[in-house]
């Protein structure tokens, strides 16, 4: 079998293979993947808990219904699914979704139950939902915190390789993003502003009193975002357990005390670091740097592709 070419998913690669228009027996399907028949059968049963004749029958049946659905003919919906005649077709289709394909209208359901969580998704595309058996399904919040922390780190790793004129030149005179924290004109002040954000808010979520400014070289702020990530993820993760974006905190910190819905505080530590990121890519680029773009979908298949877990 040939390797992967590199990112690519090679699971992606054999539903490909199986769903081909051109591949319509079992050895079309494994030339089409590089591999023999046997052991394409053997990974794609064992990655998806159906062979790949009985996946590719099952999903273009659901495509079959969607075509259906959408006013394609009867005739025309089987000969497309790969049956050399009609009356096959209905008799399969019968038994799947338990209904004659005549009965299919735009509101009926089109997806047939799968070991795998594997289906057809119009036009063209493949839907693979979470695996639950698998790990827990994805968690929207979860992902963007572990994404912000990771970048955040990337980031100041990134910026270990400036020299300190650079580190600290100002680079965007008089930038500030969020009035009440000031200007962030250097590399230096809007890393420190990413961490010094968690620390703030979590000191407001605690209770305690605001946090003394910490070092802003790259190793002292590396140290910083250690400590800080590791608590910001543990309280966001117990906010999320105990079903509390909507509990309020009083936040002592201010002057007058206001008060915050947790949800929005949440959302307001992502926004900015967002933006405070993607600014500090900029200020890198600027002094040479190479930087990637920062963005989750990369982030996310390097931890797949690396054998990492979200």
């Amino acid at each position: 079998m040939t390797e992967s070419t590199p990112g690519r998913d090679r699971l992606r690669e054999l539903l490909d293979a199986v769903l081909d228009e051109e591949n319509t027996r079992l050895t079309d399907m494994a030339d089409h993947a590089f591999a023999s028949p046997f052991h394409f059968t053997r990974r794609l049963t064992r990655d998806t808990g159906e062979s790949p004749v009985a996946l590719r029958r099952r999903v273009l049946l659901e495509r079959a219904a969607w075509q259906i659905g959408q006013g394609s003919s009867v005739t025309d919906a089987a000969f497309a699914a790969g049956y050399g005649s009609v009356e096959g077709f209905i008799r399969a289709f019968g038994r799947a979704f338990g209904r004659p394909p005549g009965s299919t209208t735009p509101g009926s359901g089109t997806w047939l139950s799968a070991p795998n969580g594997i289906h057809f998704h119009p036009p063209i595309h493949l839907w693979v939902q979470e695996r639950t058996e698998d790990r827990p399904g994805m968690d929207l919040i979860a992902l963007q915190i572990h994404h912000d922390v990771d970048d955040t780190a990337h980031l100041i790793r990134l910026a270990e390789g400036l020299s300190e004129e650079a580190y600290r030149r100002v680079r965007a005179p008089g930038l500030t993003v969020l009035e009440w924290d000031g200007p962030e004109e250097s590399v230096a002040a809007v890393l420190d502003h990413l961490v010094r954000a968690k620390e703030v808010w979590l000191a407001s979520i605690e209770g305690a009193d605001l946090p003394e400014p910490g070092a802003d070289d790259t190793g002292g702020l590396l140290e910083r975002h250690t400590r800080v990530s590791a608590r910001w993820i543990a309280t966001v993760d117990d906010i999320g357990r105990r079903g509390a974006w909507g509990d309020r905190l009083i936040d002592a910190l201010c002057d007058p005390p206001e008060s915050f819905v947790l949800g929005s505080v949440v959302a307001h530590v992502l926004t900015y670091s967002a933006h405070r990121r993607q600014l500090v890519r900029h200020m890198l680029r600027a002094e040479g740097l190479e930087v990637g773009h920062g963005d989750p979908i990369e982030w996310l298949q390097d931890r797949h592709h690396d054998g990492g877990t979200q």
